[in-house]
């Protein structure tokens, strides 16, 4: 029992030391910006996790290459084109509107109106139905 406990909590300290092992900056400004940027940029394993919440390795190094690419002076949009061409539009929580990704963006409008449409026929048939009443006569 004392294995198993000492084993859980090797694992949850490991855990703990990856997820705190985020870097930052000196400068306010530049570290708002640094937290900013990682909160738009979706953990490719995790997938519905930033790299800012994710625990993970892959997380841990995309976090330290935003941060070089950020001593090294690009900027946020560079920054993200860099990680989109690398790894795919997926990678940001906010994709750009292309050809590529229009159905993307169009997709809730598109669920929306026909579900308007679903629900207007539904009711324009239940409406167009005799009452029971009436068939009983």
């Amino acid at each position: 029992m004392r294995i198993v406990t000492g084993f859980a909590l090797l694992i949850l300290s490991a855990i703990a030391l990856t997820s705190t092992a985020q870097e930052g900056f000196d400068d306010p400004a530049m570290n708002d910006r640094y937290r900013d940027l990682i909160q738009s940029i979706r953990c490719m394993k995790c997938q519905n996790q930033s790299i800012a919440d994710s625990p993970i390795d892959v997380a841990a190094d995309l976090r330290r290459q935003v941060r070089e690419m950020m001593v090294d002076g690009r900027s946020d949009q560079e920054i993200k084109n860099y990680l989109a061409s690398r790894y795919g539009d997926f990678i940001l929580y906010q994709p750009p509107f292309k050809p590529s990704t229009w159905l993307l963006w169009a997709a809730p409008g598109l669920l929306l109106v026909g579900g308007a449409i679903v629900f207007a026929r539904t009711v324009r048939n239940r409406m167009q139905q005799p009452l029971d009443e009436e068939l009983d006569a």
